[in-house]
């Protein structure tokens, strides 16, 4: 019978040294958010009142250009109150990041205006600073309640060209897809590193030139994919849009936006 050898009796204890996860960490913690939006954004549910969306969409559109172009405060702080209004009857998780990023836009906003306030220009302070907080506003609402889908759905409504269509919704999908490539390569960088590594910052080369080399792979699948399925690059609207009553209410009260910035510009003129 042989001896066992003292270097097997002895217990291991190996501690690893204590490194720094901050950077890789906050590049998963980024792309997860990025990730997250979108997915969220995809899989957004209508509000109640359900309004059309290409209806919607230019009805945004036209009040962010009467917004800019108004010189009246009083109408300024008519649409911020409609707006308000809105929010009101959303769900509680998208008024807080509709106003989280309303509310921090116009903050920052009002700090770079802040020395024209002091040196007594206070009305323009005031007017670009509500202003800014009605076309935040606006849009937030336009993209927490509609998803990426239904919006590129309507551009076609507008005549935009296809081609613009095609590279908007393909960015889109794009993002998503590397994005959880490079989360899933950050996640295998964290795990192999076991004590201490100095050179996590050196890795990021290769991840970089992977993303390239996987995004030129996925570009050509999609490619070969989509030239087998016939598509001519041209898109094409299968269903009629139906207005209802909350559509027609929605189309009088911005013609009474109008209305309204017609009057309050002659009567400032």
């Amino acid at each position: 019978m042989t001896d066992v050898p003292e270097w097997l009796l002895i217990n291991e204890n190996y501690i690893p040294l204590t490194d720094k996860d901050t950077f890789v960490n906050k590049s998963i913690l980024s792309i997860f958010r990025v990730i997250s939006r979108i997915k969220m954004q995809d899989s957004i549910q209508q509000t109640h009142l359900k309004i059309n969306v290409p209806l919607n969409v230019l009805c945004t559109a036209i009040l962010l250009i009467l917004v800019s172009l108004t010189k009246s405060l009083i109408f300024v702080m008519i649409i911020n109150v409609y707006l308000l209004s809105i929010l009101c009857v959303t769900d509680t998780d998208r008024l807080i990041r509709i106003l989280k990023l309303s509310v921090g836009v116009t903050l920052f906003t009002a700090i770079i205006m802040l020395p024209a306030f002091i040196q007594g220009n206070s009305y323009s302070s005031i007017m670009i600073t509500t202003k800014v907080f009605a076309s935040i506003t606006a849009v937030g609402l336009l993209s927490h309640t509609t998803k990426w889908s239904l919006l590129t759905k309507a551009l076609k409504r507008f005549y935009v060209p296809d081609i613009f269509i095609l590279i908007l919704d393909i960015t889109i999908k794009y993002i998503y897809r590397l994005g959880e490539l490079s989360l899933s390569m950050f996640y295998a960088l964290k795990l192999r590193s076991v004590g201490k590594n100095n050179k996590k910052y050196t890795s990021m080369a290769g991840v970089a030139g992977t993303m390239f080399l996987q995004s030129m792979e996925m570009a050509e699948e999609m490619y070969h994919a989509m030239e087998c399925r016939g598509f001519s690059g041209e898109y094409h609207r299968m269903e009629k849009s139906k207005f209802k009553w909350i559509d027609y209410f929605h189309i009088a009260i911005h013609i009474g936006f109008v209305v309204l910035y017609l009057y309050l510009g002659r009567v400032l003129s």
